[in-house]
């Protein structure tokens, strides 16, 4: 699934948003629930996820959309497919992913504990990427504009705050 990103060509944003663009312009977690088969959502919270993703997934998965640079976020894409609960493992999961401390400072650290928290109980047959682009299609062929719109400025705000921030400290 390393090409999985460019063939469908769907943008990862911040936030929640109404409903996509024609661009794609969701979270990691809408892009997901779309990927796996279920009709579009907003996301606002892990607790939005449909049950049988995993929490301490999602909620890992969510921090690295929020925190990330535009750049940055693009890199989640491949994992949306793989976001599914396997009960067995969610526990192994979620005591894996508090291990590594990730912080909203190290996108790089964040992204190989999200990778390594998916291989753990990892299934050998993962959705394809010609059922995934389809899925994500139908659902870009129903956008009325062609960006999505973010439902919460404010928070677009705050982030670009602490970016500067983050930018103006020394290295």
């Amino acid at each position: 699934m390393d090409h999985f990103d460019h063939i469908l060509n769907w943008k990862l944003q911040l936030g929640s948003h109404p409903f996509p663009g024609k661009d794609g312009g969701t979270c990691i977690n809408e892009a997901a629930i779309v990927a796996a088969g279920f009709a579009y959502q907003p996301v606002r919270r892990v607790e939005d996820m449909p049950d049988c993703f995993s929490r301490p997934i999602c909620k890992l998965a969510m921090q690295l959309n929020d925190y990330a640079t535009d750049v940055e976020r693009q890199r989640l894409l491949p994992d949306a497919a793989c976001l599914c609960r396997h009960a067995a493992v969610e526990a192994q999961r979620a005591a894996y992913i508090s291990s590594k401390r990730v912080t909203a400072y190290s996108f790089e650290c964040g992204l190989k504990v999200l990778e390594g928290a998916l291989a753990i109980g990892r299934q050998a047959d993962t959705l394809g990427v010609d059922e995934a682009r389809t899925r994500l299609e139908k659902v870009r062929s129903r956008a009325s504009s062609a960006a999505s719109v973010s439902d919460s400025p404010i928070f677009a705000k705050v982030k670009s705050w602490l970016e500067r921030k983050q930018q103006a400290e020394p290295t």
